[in-house]
């Protein structure tokens, strides 16, 4: 870990910290909620062992980048901006694209704003969602799933903070990290997290660990997270050019069976039923891993990187 170096630059008017290391071909590594640059510590490692140049940045709201308090500053335009400004500042042409939660959502976007920028994507846990230009996505989930799910719950300024402000961080961090149960995370009176919940950390999660999680996320809080969530709609909004654009950039997507978002109902279906190879006519690779939530990689570290630069290697 002490051989990651790490630097914050400015780009697109803000400053982003980003973790490096290695040289070679560039791999960008999008983190998702609520993780960091740290989400990728292994793959940092492993890649760059293999002769790439890994690169992983705290996206803005997170961590040791800047945060905008304003919902409205945490579009894809914003964050795909972020990156390219990052690239542009980095003199980095093209790069190979990983994403995971958050981080997948703004690589699709990445592959369809600016895939002259991509050579190609892995995507974790978050499969592509095709645009409905008839109907925003908080009505659409409200309708499906009801107002305690738990981004419809996100969305209201404070309301999700002051949830999050009953407990420590670290505590936070180990009820989404841990969380195996793949059902619909709703939010209920009692918030996030019960006060009666006890969490034992698994093999691949250590207090040290969740102590860096912890530590960041008692500087920053978590709005610059959950603003994400709240500028959902706004995207929507903000993308309707883009409505029916396919991705066309080598892809391969990894889901866990037990990832909540694998479980969305839908989901399943439009992955293996044809959906998905319509929007995204290059996806090349498929992968479902069996026993394996969300956080795939953290929980199999070894698996994900050998994944990932077996998919890479190709180009």
């Amino acid at each position: 870990m002490e051989k990651i170096q790490h630097k914050t630059i400015q780009a697109n008017n803000i400053n982003i910290h980003i973790a490096e290391i290695g040289q070679g071909q560039p791999i960008l590594l999008l983190h998702g909620f609520p993780e960091l640059w740290y989400s990728w510590r292994h793959q940092l490692l492993s890649l760059s062992s293999l002769g790439y140049r890994a690169i992983a940045p705290d996206l803005r709201g997170y961590g040791d980048s800047d945060a905008p308090p304003s919902p409205s500053s945490y579009t894809v335009h914003h964050v795909v901006g972020d990156l390219v400004a990052l690239l542009d500042h980095l003199k980095i042409d093209k790069v190979f694209l990983v994403g995971h939660d958050w981080g997948s959502f703004i690589a699709w976007w990445f592959c369809r704003i600016r895939p002259d920028r991509i050579k190609a994507l892995v995507s974790l846990s978050v499969v592509f969602s095709p645009r409905n230009p008839t109907r925003r996505p908080l009505q659409s989930l409200r309708a499906a799933f009801g107002d305690d799910y738990y981004m419809c719950r996100f969305q209201e300024p404070g309301v999700a903070e002051e949830d999050f402000a009953r407990v420590d961080p670290a505590v936070i961090i180990k009820k989404m990290l841990t969380l195996r149960d793949p059902a619909l995370l709703r939010l209920h009176k009692d918030g996030l997290v019960r006060p009666d919940e006890v969490f034992i950390l698994p093999s691949w999660l250590s207090e040290e660990d969740v102590n860096f999680y912890a530590s960041k996320f008692k500087q920053t809080g978590f709005t610059g997270g959950l603003n994400y969530y709240r500028a959902m709609d706004l995207n929507w909004e903000l993308t309707a050019p883009w409505t029916g654009v396919q991705v066309k950039v080598p892809v391969k997507f990894i889901v866990g069976d037990l990832d909540i978002t694998y479980n969305t109902p839908g989901v399943k279906d439009y992955i293996h039923k044809g959906g998905l190879k319509r929007d995204v006519p290059f996806l090349q690779e498929l992968v479902v891993m069996e026993g394996v939530a969300h956080f795939l990689q953290e929980e199999r570290p070894e698996e994900i990187s050998a994944h990932i630069y077996d998919f890479i290697k190709k180009f």
